[in-house]
């Protein structure tokens, strides 16, 4: 544990060097990520100014508060590599991984953090402007600030390994795109990213509860908005739990194949 703790410390300093080298690529993606935030914003929240005053139990104030703290929830556990991992086999860069004695997904984890760890520099300041502006109601229990820490922390392991499953497939097609966007799209949907799940009709709601993506972002930003008791709380965690072990054992059993598959593209 010592020597893997040290090869983190040397990934993160390595990668947070590179990651300065793109501070106009990241200043892009975030402006996107704040944009489409704003925009889920406005319509809901003209939606609840055209119904009254509120929608579904969601006033203008909560959308805001949802959609601030899902911003906030989405940045800390996205990942980007379900598109590298196929620019990685066209390019022939996934080889040189493969030599090194190290997995690679260790060093897409560091790389990963490091790059939030860069952007929370900006992220911060846009969540408080973002707060001074649409004056969201947020006072979640002291109790629910703290279990969002581990759930958080479930949330981002969770994602990390169903995506980086999902990359894997490239081992078998070099054009992963149209999976890609198909994830993307299923989990806008299920995650609560287009509306709060507690709008969408009952079915829905039990579908999103199977399937992982509500634990991965409506889950914990419902915990911060204090909309969960903590008998929730308890069972969406093991959830996560349970999510995370299957989603391990997935991107475990899909990397020992696609290694043995793998045939090296590119120069």
């Amino acid at each position: 544990m010592r020597g893997l703790a040290d090869i983190y410390s040397t990934l993160f300093r390595t990668d947070l060097a590179v990651q300065f080298q793109y501070r106009a690529a990241m200043v892009i993606w975030l402006i996107g990520r704040i944009v489409d935030t704003l925009v889920f914003l406005s319509v809901w929240t003209a939606v609840a100014r055209s119904q009254g005053g509120q929608v579904g139990g969601f006033t203008s104030g909560d959308f805001a508060a949802y959609y601030i703290v899902m911003m906030m929830m989405g940045h800390l556990t996205f990942t980007w590599f379900m598109f590298e991992f196929e620019y990685r086999v066209r390019s022939g860069a996934f080889s040189p991984l493969l030599l090194q004695p190290l997995h690679p997904i260790h060093r897409d984890i560091a790389t990963n953090i490091s790059y939030k760890f860069l952007t929370l520099a900006v992220m911060l300041p846009t969540v408080g402007l973002m707060v001074w502006i649409f004056d969201p109601v947020f006072d979640p229990p002291t109790w629910a600030i703290w279990a969002s820490i581990p759930v958080i922390l479930l949330a981002f392991l969770m994602r990390f390994f169903v995506e980086w499953a999902l990359a894997l497939v490239a081992l078998w097609t070099t054009r992963t795109a149209a999976a890609n966007q198909l994830y993307f799209a299923v989990s806008l949907f299920f995650s609560g990213q287009m509306a709060p799940l507690s709008l969408l009709p009952e079915w829905l709601q039990t579908l999103a509860a199977i399937l992982p993506f509500r634990w991965m972002l409506a889950f914990p930003t419902e915990l911060l908005l204090g909309r969960l008791t903590p008998t929730e709380v308890l069972w969406g965690a093991a959830t996560q739990v349970a999510w995370l072990g299957l989603s391990w054992g997935i991107m475990a059993a899909v990397w020992s194949r696609g290694v043995r598959r793998y045939s090296a593209v590119g120069s």
